[in-house]
């Protein structure tokens, strides 16, 4: 199928790609290429957490010191996330995938030839870039190519790249890495900047955004005269039409944000150091999590699409925070039996899939002409905050541990269950073109 042209004429147009009743073969590779540009998005971002200690072994960095790192990175993403937000809207979603997939790549490529905190931290910033763009992009262009009755499921099956990545930095950063170095774990991150090719001769452009660009409204402005357009588009979030439901998923990616970050960003760290695994046996129980985060979020997107979002979230951060408080706060009283700690490590994973409802709910919330660029902000403002996660838990593990910091997430889980109830319920909705 070749990409839909919209035209001025009064003739018949053929249907949008969210109003098939069945999904096609299109559908699917837009599916495949915004998942797996997901899959290496977090890969990357994730690896630098299993790579932590032997790049402070080999340079002498301290926990503080790294932990500024990962916050860079994560700050990153908050801007990523906004500027490519608006580029998105501006230039369509099919070249900003593309951009978002190169700029998160050739960060993690030159992460591997750092030799200095501070060229780390620059590469870590780069990558960060792609990282928070890629998301709010993949999201928006199933969002609006996906049926309205299953959009909650495919979004929440782009969610499970998270998972996957995790996974794969759990294998390269855990098993394969002490036989090839942590610099040539770096180097295997340039081979997703491939996909790209793909992405630019097999997928469409979003048809709902042509829809929007042929009445006139969303022009292709001349890149250099971006800058201007982008800022009044970010401003606009802020406006009283759109500033109720902006804040709204702004807190609600904060807290979940948080609860997400406040579990991974030291969970390596904590299995390996306070209770003594190997970095093998480390990564092998991080599998564990992400086993259950992919299954929770393959089930996450049915349950909303049969009950409502609202619902969907608010279990499964109940499911997330017992989790929490069993591995932490009472790891001493389930430890002689391993694998009831298997199982609560599996709830952990299992509650976070509450993430694959973001990309459904928020594009259920924004017209076409802001989409992106209010779900890359949302989305990506909130992990921006984050970078102040592994500090917050370097500072807590003094007295308390790398569990005590750990178990915070427990509340923010909760916190999130209670908030998604401030807003619509915005299953089944028809997606808007209007302003």
């Amino acid at each position: 199928m070749t990409e839909l042209h919209i035209s001025s004429s009064p003739e018949p147009q053929p249907k949008l790609l969210n109003e098939y009743e069945k999904i096609t073969p299109l559908h699917y590779r837009i599916l495949f290429m915004s998942w797996a540009g997901w899959v290496f998005d977090f890969y990357d971002l994730m690896l630098f957490t299993f790579l932590l200690i032997p790049i402070a072994a080999e340079y002498h960095f301290t926990n503080m010191q790294m932990s500024y790192v990962v916050g860079a990175t994560l700050g990153a993403t908050a801007i990523g996330g906004v500027i490519f937000g608006m580029l998105s809207d501006r230039f369509g979603r099919k070249p900003v995938l593309q951009w978002t997939i190169l700029t998160y790549s050739i960060g993690a490529f030159l992460s591997g030839v750092a030799g200095s905190l501070g060229f780390l931290m620059i590469f870590r910033i780069i990558t960060g870039l792609g990282v928070g763009g890629e998301w709010g992009t993949g999201q928006t262009y199933i969002g609006e190519t996906f049926p309205a009755k299953v959009r909650g499921r495919y979004c929440a099956i782009m969610q499970t790249g998270a998972p996957l990545g995790i996974a794969l930095a759990s294998v390269v950063g855990g098993l394969i890495m002490p036989l090839i170095g942590w610099r040539a774990c770096f180097f295997i991150s340039l081979v997703p900047a491939l996909m790209v090719l793909y992405i630019r001769k097999r997928l469409p452009e979003s048809d709902l955004w042509l829809l929007r660009k042929a009445a006139g409204k969303t022009p292709r402005k001349k890149f250099l005269k971006f800058e201007f357009e982008g800022v009044k588009q970010f401003i606009t979030l802020f406006s009283p039409v759109h500033r109720k439901y902006f804040l709204l998923a702004l807190v609600l990616a904060i807290l979940d944000m948080s609860a997400y970050w406040l579990t991974y960003s030291w969970m390596p760290s904590y299995l390996h150091v306070e209770r003594n695994f190997s970095m093998t046996k480390s990564a092998l129980w991080i599998l564990v999590t992400q086993t259950g985060g992919f299954l929770g979020y393959l089930g996450f997107g049915f349950l909303a699409d049969r009950f409502g979002r609202r619902p969907a979230y608010s279990l499964y951060s109940v499911v997330m925070a017992f989790g929490l408080v069993m591995v932490t706060v009472f790891w001493d009283v389930i430890a002689v039996y391993p694998p009831v700690i298997l199982g609560f490590m599996f709830m952990v994973g299992f509650g976070t899939g509450m993430f694959g409802g973001f990309g459904s709910l928020f594009s259920e919330l924004f017209p076409t002409s802001i989409r992106n660029t209010a779900m890359g902000s949302a989305f990506n403002l909130a992990r921006g905050v984050q970078f102040l996660t592994p500090v917050m838990i370097s500072v807590i593990a003094v007295n308390y541990g790398l569990g005590g910091g750990i178990s915070l997430a427990a509340l923010f889980a909760l916190l999130t269950g209670a908030w998604i109830w401030t807003f619509p319920e915005t299953m089944g909705r028809k997606l808007y073109t209007g302003d």
